[in-house]
């Protein structure tokens, strides 16, 4: 038993004939595919109307599948329709045929200017293709190929889906296509032939009328009228060089240096290229009958001129060089680079160390010499006077990368008040300088603070403008650390000598501008300070106040006393000043004799404070009564004293001072100093206050400085009257705070003995020192927010010329996206680059528009109706894919269009003058005679769509839609053929 049992085991194997194979379950998920996208059962759907495939919507849906370990993703494209009204099944007829096979025959979407391929080809309105996952993946073999034609078959077979299903065979690029469409009783046939060379018989219309014949196989001798589509396209290369309007800047005019015809200050714009490369012109007979035209190789009457449908597309020049995009892109480059100013020019103007250090320590004994500042005769000589000695000792003159040309129109750009004008005349400048701004209110202006660059009439704008012209046409990265060198000099001179810089808004640093805007605003704020203090010391006036408008603050706060309101700017102005104490200092008095005289004063100040006892002490550093209010005690009126000013900040300074008070921490020492530091302006001014109203009270200087910590209550007193009696408020009776503290220590000193709260010649040096370490990268960094503040307000003045409504729409955009991207500092490059692209398309359209506004001579037309028509029909070429032609080639779009076909057929092969005259007859004989052999160069694609109905495969099936479309062009011939059979009666 046991032997015999032995082969047994061995040959015991069941081989399971049930189990699915690979090829059973991809077509098993194929169908489970087709149900979840709810593909199953009829197709119900209304005629479609004309011209829906290009402006209904497209959509579709993708899944994977695979074949063993062989991928293919499955997607069903359709074309988005309302749901019909009816109840679909009332509709049903019973031998209607299914809806794709309808398509086929629908002559209104013939040719769609933007379409998937097999829209174009079968006119189909909703279908399926499988196609290989990987780009680089093919189904190449027949056999392979046959099998997924079986699976798809059984498929629709199975699930009774009537949507056709395509498969993708041989390499993507190929677009080749086959597939099935199944209904009941029905199938129709998806094929394709796809050939590099043409068969000499299937380049006309008669040779391909034969092999759609000869595929249908119609057994019928008189055979149904075949019905026929044909468009022929030709293609326009050769534009004439009049017809480009841009007349691109002399490149070697600029690059060697003569400024004659270069404006600095504003971008250029335009394309240096026509951005229009090609024009497509599609003559289309929509509804041919077999035997009405002739067209075979010998003969065709298929004259361009007498179609009856013309249709235009242009073709794009693929990213054309446009002059304002090449500024930016260049200008952005700038940023990527690492090298200093010394690396650039070899050893800079800063070089001397020794003599620089001479410089700083003159400028501050300046301080203490009461002798007067020269003034000499500002002009742009004088302006680079010690940067162009400094240079020539280390470089020749030939081998500065700007020449003295270029750099003097850009300085007097600049600074126009340098151009010889006398020191005395710019006086007044400053307050005249914005004379020629643009409207405060219009929304151009106020770019800027959305954009944080500068005023489109600030020096800094102008300045990132030269930087930007210099950095394209003079010499790249050097001529920028060359103009910024000398720029930096020039900040030193106008330091130095006590001239204003030109350009910039009064006042401290405007915050919402870019921080190298507000650094050259911060200087502007020293040289006033500065000026002020010198012209004090010339003068010799008592009481002068240190800053120039002091005396604009003191009424300030005389209006805070009136109107309560007033506290919180009164408020804001010291609170956002914080320094320690050990930082300020020592203001120097005006001349010796008001030295001595405030010293006694300030002892017999010092030791009657101690004692409490109001005496007689001489009033200084009084601006005016306040009119209203009187001393509490003494009983004389309040005078509003001068007072120092809150030093102005930068962003940067700001930033830096709320990290030292965050550093402070909590604790209460931490709060104590914290305190301290921040109530530098409100000491400054309780000591200019002390010193204005001998034997004053704290209760007095609140009165005037924060009215509303002063409470006044009407009292009924002993005698019955009804007086006022006024206190303190609830914060400032707190015991140790801040205010009495100040009060306290606080001294009679008038403002201009005081300490200095902002110290110009310190943050002067700083501000020079910040600039001139500035690397060309950290230079383009700063001014980038300007240059594309420019390139929109260029593109925007432009835009305004030529009214394009999609070009409106794109710049809200990137003004929109630039505002977020450029409000924070350091945006990401990324971001940068997509704003500039943005800007670039935009040239780019508006380019196109002014070149086919030439080709199409809008300007010119001198008809008023014709002209709106032409602008109409460029703007439409703009905007759209394909622009039908009204009255075709009759038309005045139609007749332009016409020549300058004609135009560029007489330059490639201009005919023999002889030729001309022996023509005979009228023009417009002429013109319809030999229209199509001279006028138009040989059709660049020729497409055919051959439809008919007929009974197929026997004379008794049931008669069915054949289609056949064909397209030829010079290096491509495609058949794709939709060949319909009755499965019922064959």
């Amino acid at each position: 038993m046991a032997a015999d049992s032995e082969p047994e085991s061995e040959v015991f194997e069941i081989t399971d004939f049930t189990t699915a194979s690979e090829w059973e379950r991809f077509i098993s998920k194929i169908e489970e595919v087709l149900n979840d996208w709810k593909l199953i059962g009829n197709s119900t759907g209304k005629p479609l109307e004309k011209g829906v495939y290009t402006t209904g919507t497209w959509e579709e849906k993708s899944d994977e599948i695979s074949f063993a370990d062989f991928k293919f993703s499955i997607t069903h494209h359709y074309l988005v329709q309302e749901p019909s009204d009816k109840d679909g099944k009332e509709e049903l007829v019973e031998d209607a045929l299914p809806l794709p096979m309808q398509d086929l025959l629908c002559m209104n979407n013939d040719f769609p200017p933007r379409a998937h391929c097999l829209v174009r080809w079968y006119g189909l309105r909703e279908f399926v293709v499988i196609a290989p996952a990987a780009n680089n993946d093919a189904v190449l073999s027949e056999s392979k190929c046959n099998l997924l034609l079986s699976s798809i078959s059984i498929a629709l077979g199975n699930t009774g889906c009537q949507v056709p299903l395509f498969v993708q065979i041989h390499h993507k690029w190929r677009r080749m296509y086959v597939g099935e469409c199944q209904g009941p009783g029905v199938r129709t046939d998806f094929e394709m032939v796809h050939l590099r060379k043409v068969p000499n018989q299937y380049t006309h219309l008669s040779g391909l009328l034969e092999i759609f014949k000869s595929k249908i196989g119609c057994p019928l001798t008189p055979l149904p009228p075949v019905s026929m589509a044909i468009r022929l396209t030709y293609v326009l290369q050769d534009w004439q060089q009049y017809f480009w309007p841009q007349q691109p800047p002399d490149i070697d005019a600029l690059v060697g240096g003569e400024v004659g015809g270069l404006e600095f200050g504003k971008l250029p714009f335009g394309a240096c290229e026509d951005p229009i490369s090609e024009l497509h012109l599609a003559t289309t007979w929509p509804h041919l009958t077999e035997g009405i035209v002739v067209d075979n190789d010998v003969y065709s009457d298929l004259d361009p001129i007498q179609a009856p449908q013309w249709s235009v597309r242009v073709r794009k020049a693929d990213n054309p060089q446009c002059l304002l995009g090449d500024f930016l892109t260049e200008f952005f480059k700038l940023c990527r680079r690492k090298e200093s100013t010394d690396e650039i020019l070899g050893r800079s103007a800063f070089e001397e160390e020794g003599k620089e250090v001479a410089d700083i320590t003159h400028a501050l004994s300046k301080l203490t010499e009461p002798a007067p500042v020269p003034i000499h005769k500002l002009s742009v000589t004088n302006m680079v006077h010690s940067a162009k000695k400094k240079i020539r000792k280390h470089r020749g003159v030939d081998e500065s990368p700007l020449n003295n040309e270029v750099l003097n129109t850009i300085l007097v750009f600049l600074f126009p008040d340098a151009a010889d004008k006398l020191a005395d005349g710019f006086e007044s400048r400053p307050s005249t300088s914005a004379g020629n701004n643009p409207p405060p209110e219009s929304e151009d202006y106020n770019l800027f603070s959305q954009f944080k660059s500068a005023p489109s009439d600030s020096l800094t704008y102008k300045l990132a403008l030269c930087l930007c012209m210099i950095n394209f046409y003079h010499g790249g990265v050097k001529g920028v650390a060359h103009l910024w060198q000398e720029f930096v000099l020039e900040m030193r001179y106008r330091w130095e000598n006590n001239y204003l810089i030109p350009g910039l808004a009064n006042g401290p640093p405007d915050l919402r501008c870019c921080l190298l805007h507000q650094k050259l605003q911060m200087l502007n704020c020293c040289i006033e300070r500065k000026k002020a203090r010198d012209e004090g010391k010339r003068g010799s006036v008592a009481d002068r106040s240190p800053g120039g408008t002091s005396g604009d603050a003191g009424k300030g706060a005389d209006h805070s006393g009136d109107n309560p309101d007033k506290e919180k700017e009164v408020g804001k102005s010291w609170e956002s000043w914080s320094d320690s104490e050990e930082e300020f200092f020592e203001c120097l008095s005006d001349t010796e004799d008001l030295k001595g005289n405030g010293q006694e004063n300030g002892k017999k100040g010092g030791a009657k404070e101690g004692n409490k006892e109001p005496v007689n002490l001489k009033p200084e550093g009084r601006l005016h009564p306040h009119g209203k209010l009187t001393l509490l005690h003494p009983g004389e009126p309040l005078y509003i004293p001068i007072t120092q000013e809150p030093a102005p900040m930068t962003e940067d300074l700001l930033e830096e001072q709320s990290e030292v008070l965050a550093k402070l921490g909590t604790s209460a020492e931490g709060a104590h100093l914290r305190a301290r530091m921040q109530s530098a302006c409100l000491l400054s001014d309780m000591e200019s206050f002390k010193a204005a109203n001998p034997g004053c009270c704290l209760e007095d200087f609140v009165r005037w400085y924060s009215p509303r910590d002063y409470i006044e209550e009407e009292v009924v007193d002993e005698k019955g009257n009804i007086v006022i009696k006024g206190e303190l408020s609830a914060r400032m009776k707190i015991p140790s705070n801040m205010w009495v503290e100040a009060w306290e220590t606080a001294k009679p000193v008038p403002a201009r003995r005081q300490k200095r709260l902002f110290d110009d010649t310190r943050e002067a040096e700083k501000v020079l020192h910040y600039l001139a370490v500035q690397k060309p990268a950290d230079l383009a960094r700063h001014l980038l927010p300007c240059i594309i503040h420019a390139a929109v307000l260029k593109v925007k003045e432009e835009e305004a010329l030529e009214d394009i409504s999609s070009v409106k729409k794109i710049i809200k955009q990137i003004i929109s996206h630039s505002s977020k991207v450029l409000r924070f500092p350091n945006p990401e490059d990324k971001k940068l680059e997509e704003i500039i692209a943005q800007i670039m398309s935009v040239e780019a359209i508006i380019a196109r528009a002014r070149s086919l506004k030439a080709k199409f001579g809008v300007e010119k037309c001198e008809n008023e109706e014709e002209k709106e028509d032409l602008q109409r029909f460029v703007n439409c070429l703009l905007e759209q894919p394909e622009v039908s032609v009204i009255g075709a080639g009759r038309g005045p779009a139609g007749s332009i269009i016409h020549k300058l076909f004609v135009n560029a057929q007489r330059v490639s092969a201009v005919p023999p003058l002889d030729e001309e005259l022996r023509r005979s007859g009228s023009a417009e004989e002429r013109r319809l005679n030999a229209g199509a052999v001279s006028d138009f160069p040989p059709p660049t694609g020729r497409e055919v769509i051959l439809r008919t109905t007929v009974p197929r495969p026997a004379p008794y099936s049931k008669p069915l839609p054949q289609r056949m479309y064909s397209v030829l062009t010079k290096e491509d011939f495609r058949l794709a053929g939709a060949f319909s059979a009755d499965t019922t009666f064959f």
